[in-house]
């Protein structure tokens, strides 16, 4: 009996040396709202679908769990953050939160208390972190809209952190490019705003 599990035990090792047996994917989670959780189209048409097929195309072993939640805010993002990292033990974060922080004028230094909190968690957990910005329409006042949109260039220079800093930059104002509401982007944006994040995130793939 022990010298058959010293022979399972020995192949196993062998097999391992020879690189027979491959890890498991690491993990990309995705934090964000409507915005990644494909709000309004089929859900194998939101980009972080298409980061995942672009991930096996390209042979790269990650897998990815979009924890997007429509109507999320970066307060109901942190309020469940630490139990998505114990659940998933991602290599790597993109956190994509705060659009609705936003549109619901909620204080510019609480979305960045939030944000950070979750970058510290991040690090703790031993993940890397994508920051993905985010901007306002002019109408929510000048004033406000640039305290807005520094959060996220703050808080990358804080942390050093990689930021793509606009998820629809380029297309923003393609009235084309959006549902009826004229906020959630149609079909035909989803693969923009993974060229967006992208150039960003294809750096932290190589230190897995």
């Amino acid at each position: 009996m022990f010298r058959s599990m010293f022979r399972v035990m020995f192949l196993a090792l062998f097999l391992l040396a020879q690189g027979t047996v491959s890890a498991a994917p690491a993990t990309i989670l995705v934090m964000g709202d409507s915005l990644s959780a494909g709000y309004g189209i089929r859900q194998d048409e939101a980009w972080p679908v298409l980061l995942a097929r672009r991930l096996q195309e390209q042979k790269l072993d990650y897998n990815v769990a979009n924890l997007s939640i429509s109507g999320e805010t970066s307060s109901g993002g942190r309020s469940r953050f630490e139990q998505a990292l114990k659940q998933h033990r991602p290599a790597i974060v993109i956190l994509v939160l705060g659009a609705n922080d936003g549109l619901r004028g909620l204080p510019a230094e609480v979305m960045r208390d939030n944000l950070a909190a979750m970058i510290a968690a991040s690090r703790k957990a031993d993940a890397r972190v994508l920051l993905v910005g985010m901007r306002l329409p002019p109408n929510y006042g000048a004033d406000y809209t640039q305290k807005f949109q520094r959060v996220f260039a703050d808080l990358a220079r804080a942390y050093k952190l990689p930021l793509a800093p606009f998820l629809m930059a380029g297309f923003a104002g393609q009235r084309e490019m959006f549902q009826a509401d004229g906020i959630h982007p149609v079909a035909a944006a989803q693969p923009l705003m993974l060229d967006n994040i992208w150039p960003k995130l294809r750096p932290l793939l190589k230190q897995k």
